[in-house]
């Protein structure tokens, strides 16, 4: 595998898990995509020697199919949850106007009553998490 690639695989990536952890759906979609091709990158990259061609290599022998035959199904796969998650997006845009991910008010209420169990107990939690926002900000 050359540097090139290694480097061009390690940025698709980072650059789609920093996006996969923002609170925009178009932005999760977008990181969903970038993953979805450092993952087909990787296989291919992992699958021949540079100097190879895909299906005959230089000295007539047949390389291994398999690495591209998963890669083109990855793609088709990958095309299909991209598409699911755009109408997702689409309509959350369609019913809220906005494409924010908001936080479940019950995971609130239970992290709230974790940390205030934990007080009544004395222990301090292991990870107290974001503090309750009022209803009033939301």
């Amino acid at each position: 595998m050359s540097v090139v690639l290694a480097v061009l695989i390690g940025v698709l990536a980072a650059a789609g898990t920093a996006l996969l952890l923002q609170r925009s759906l178009t932005r999760i979609v977008l990181g969903v995509g970038l993953l979805a091709n450092a993952a087909n990158l990787l296989v291919l990259a992992a699958s021949a020697r540079p100097a190879d061609a895909p299906i005959v290599g230089n000295d007539g022998r047949l390389g291994d199919p398999v690495p591209q035959a998963l890669i083109l199904t990855a793609i088709v796969i990958g095309f299909a949850l991209v598409s699911f998650l755009l109408a997702v997006a689409y309509r959350a845009w369609t019913i809220s106007g906005n494409d924010q991910v908001e936080d479940d008010i019950e995971d609130r209420r239970l992290a709230a009553a974790l940390r205030a169990r934990a007080a009544r107990q004395g222990d301090a939690p292991a990870d107290p998490g974001p503090p309750a926002r009022p209803e009033a900000d939301r």
